[in-house]
């Protein structure tokens, strides 16, 4: 309710009625302590104006620091997800990501960027760091700590971390602003004039007093060089373990008051007046000025208690004037207390309510739950949303991302709709009858994605998979709710995407162990725990042994030894692979050395290896280093390099053939088989899948396929090996469709170095004359 001017209070009220103009002394007292109270007021509501815009402008400047970290955290969080730089982290490949946080700290606006990992080394760009700023900021970030300010070098910078999930926690990013003397006085120009600003963590204050003395409820004021001036400290958050940052304004008290002197003049003129004319008339000046000095004084300490309330404007004069200079101050700090709250609680691109505002929704809408009632959270992102980044550029994203926000918004009522974060969103329904299907109301964000998206241009389609969690079954807290439904997420993306999945107990259970067995594998990988068995390569045409593929074990110290089956996949997912891929490439080849110049080594390449343009430079280091022939390595890939980007693809075989390397395509026939790719690179062997060397024997339509890839291959110019054969009979029925190569436990098992060097000695056993069953023998004693 705005304070009305005209109100007239009582410690204001003038005795001058009561005196006549035949009492001079009267009135000139009457006048004289009029004039002390009205500038006792001046000065109070000052004063108060004064503390009101120092609460204000530390508040503005938190705000400031807030909405700064939460830009530079949304940066922060795109490069932490981006594929490429975690499979940089990954391998700790430096100089990738060095470039990477520069290209962040030009994207972000932030001068500093800095990665920091669970173990190894800083990278930083922008600032050098000493070993004690370091220690103080990993124990910072890894206590949880995920804003604040931190001290670099004499500076202070406004920073945040973001971490680096692989998919679990390797490490972080931090990005900070510096908050110098310019910074500050840039965030100063908000504040009203007379008022500076700067960071401190001790030490005195000009005036003699202390850092403690202004850390009070209420500015302190001192006196500088005959200046009335005010201090006043508010703790800022710190990431740094022992750093305790302060915001320290000052305000010029003397400057502000000036503002006020010609009130106080006119009251002394006025009162020079009231002692010639009339009483009544003194009288009258006196009411028209104290009453809307005290409104003033009322709502100047009503702000000050956080109240917006406004003033009745009844004149235009001087008084009215500042009565509306003080209304249009309470609207402008409104408006901005209103726009950065909307700022901190909302994505910027596409306005949806953002990660803090759905986590907190969430918790009042579980604690209004009903017994019966039940909340649903989903989690969904965009299927191959990163191809659109990578081949129509980020704006083109961008609008994508925001014309899918549209739609959702549209299409899905009754539910709070939110941007996690990247091509991520979250939609909480609560208030759900326990009859209701839930899987319908996933079938309502799918029909989202229907038809197809019109942005800039580009006719786009895409889909979502989707990851559900339901209150209370799947959790009673967010945390718990939203963890579910992103590991239900991860379900829906590995079965195929484009479809949703309830959450199930059974997930966190494998979430568990997969990060257990992450941790293990990193753990593998410095201490040496893996090893390679070699299983030989049979020449039907030669009748002896023409090489050894190297196949890697990992000897786990607790669980003995792991399954390839097991720890490859996550290995991919995790970027471990590209480390594993480089020692087992290595150890094949140093290996090898020792081996007759016409006996080869086989090694298999994953397919994330050639997302990596540096697998040509991996090959050639490890040949160089083992000092080991390049036509001696074989290279075996799967069809499934094909699928994906086959251009990307042949470019990088041709690559890996310039270098002088053989490749093979391995597991030929198993789901992916194009006769096109087969001509578009002159493959050196083709390795034919055990499923079809399991039928020989009691499938024609087996015999006949094994028949047309090596007749096919032959016409090619290429080699054909069959890998998985165990049985006398099987070996027959490659011979007669003129297979020329065999690999398998008929031959031997994969073994050991040391019986490998055994059975190329026993090569020396194998007669020309031998049949093939003969040359195997002399040649498998040890196996």
């Amino acid at each position: 309710m705005p304070l009305t001017i005209a109100s007239s209070p009582a410690r204001f009220r003038s005795l001058a009625t009561r005196i006549t103009l035949w009492y001079a002394v009267v009135i000139a007292l009457t006048f004289g302590a009029f004039i002390i109270v009205a500038t006792g007021g001046v000065e109070r509501y000052a004063e108060g104006v004064a503390t009101s815009e120092m609460a204000t402008s530390a508040a503005t400047f938190d705000k400031i620091l807030e909405l700064q970290a939460g830009q530079m955290r949304t940066s922060a969080d795109v490069l932490a997800a981006d594929f490429g730089f975690r499979e940089a982290f990954a391998i700790s490949d430096q100089p990738t990501i060095a470039s990477a946080l520069d290209s962040l700290r030009v994207r972000a606006d932030a001068p500093v960027a800095i990665m920091v990992p669970l173990q190894g080394d800083f990278v930083s760009t922008g600032t050098a760091l000493t070993p004690a700023e370091q220690d103080m900021l990993w124990e910072a970030v890894d206590s949880g700590t995920d804003r604040g300010i931190f001290q670099a070098g004499g500076r202070f910078y406004n920073a945040v971390a973001a971490p680096i999930l692989i998919p679990d926690l390797a490490g972080w990013l931090v990005l900070a602003r510096p908050l110098d003397a310019a910074a500050m006085r840039d965030m100063a120009r908000l504040a009203p004039a007379g008022m500076a600003a700067r960071i401190r963590t001790g030490g005195a204050l000009p005036g003699g007093i202390t850092l403690a003395q202004a850390s009070g409820e209420a500015p302190v004021e001192t006196s500088i060089r005959g200046e009335r001036t005010l201090y006043w400290s508010k703790p800022l958050p710190a990431l740094g373990n022992g750093l305790k940052p302060r915001l320290v304004l000052r305000y010029a008290l003397s400057t502000a008051l000036e503002q006020y002197a010609p009130i106080k003049y006119l009251l002394m003129a006025l009162s020079g007046i009231g002692l010639l004319i009339s009483s009544a008339i003194g009288a009258f000046v006196s009411r028209g000025i104290t009453r809307p000095i005290a409104a003033l004084d009322r709502a100047a300490r009503a702000i000050s208690d956080g109240s917006r309330a406004k003033v009745a404007i009844t004149s235009h004069d001087e008084v009215g004037r500042l009565a509306h200079s003080f209304n249009f101050m309470v609207d402008s700090i409104k408006e901005r207390e209103e726009r950065i709250t909307h700022i901190a609680l909302h994505d910027e691109l596409t306005g949806l309510p953002n990660r803090k505002l759905f986590a907190e929704q969430l918790e009042f809408a579980l604690a209004r739950r009903t017994r019966d009632e039940r909340i649903v959270v989903m989690y969904f992102d965009l299927d191959n949303f990163k191809a659109v980044n990578d081949t129509l550029g980020h704006p083109v994203g961008d609008e994508l991302l925001r014309a899918v926000a549209d739609r959702l918004r549209d299409s899905i009522g009754g539910a709070l709709i939110s941007r996690q974060g990247g091509d991520e969103f979250a939609i909480l329904i609560d208030q759900i009858d326990p009859a209701t299907n839930l899987g319908l109301l996933a079938d309502r964000v799918s029909a989202v994605f229907q038809a197809p998206f019109d942005v800039s241009g580009h006719r786009l389609e895409t889909g979502c998979s989707i990851g559900i969690a339901v209150a209370p079954s799947d959790g009673q807290c967010p945390d718990d709710l939203i963890k579910n439904a992103d590991l239900a997420l991860y379900r829906a993306k590995n079965e195929g995407r484009n479809c949703s999945c309830f959450f199930e107990q059974t997930m966190d259970l494998e979430a568990r162990r997969r990060h257990q067995m992450e941790i293990d594998m990193r753990e593998a990988v410095r201490e040496g725990q893996f090893h390679l068995n070699y299983q030989p390569l049979f020449s039907l045409e030669k009748n002896r042994v023409i090489g050894f593929e190297a196949l890697i074990r990992w000897q786990h110290p607790l669980r003995g030894l792991v399954s390839p089956v097991e720890f490859i996949p996550l290995a991919e997912d995790t970027g471990l692979i590209i480390p594993i891929s480089e020692w087992v490439m290595k150890e094949a080849c140093q290996r090898a050395r020792d081996w007759p110049d016409d006996v080869r080594i086989a090694v298999n390449l994953s397919p994330v290896l050639f997302k990596n343009a540096g697998l040509p430079l991996m090959v050639m280091q490890a040949l160089d280093a083992a000092g080991l022939a390049p036509n001696r390595l074989e290279l075996e890939v799967t069809e499934s390099l094909f699928i994906d980007n086959v251009d990307r693809t042949t470019a990088m075989l041709n690559a890996l053939r310039e270098c002088g390397v053989r490749i093979a395509l391995d597991d030929f026939g198993t789901g992916y088989s194009s006769l096109n790719y087969l001509r578009s690179f002159p493959f050196d062997k083709i390795k034919i899948d055990k499923s079809f060397v399991d039928d020989l024997a009691t499938d024609a339509s087996a015999r006949a396929i094994i028949g047309a890839i090596t007749a096919l291959a032959s016409a090619l110019g290429m080699e054909t090996i069959a890998e998985g054969v165990e049985h006398n009979d099987q070996l027959e029925a490659l011979l007669s469709q003129g297979c020329s190569n065999i690999q398998g436990y008929f031959f031997s098992r994969p073994v050991a170095i040391d019986q490998v060097d055994a059975m190329i000695a026993n090569m020396r056993y194998a007669k020309p004359g031998h049949s093939i069953l003969q040359a195997i023998k002399a040649q498998t004693k040890v196996a």
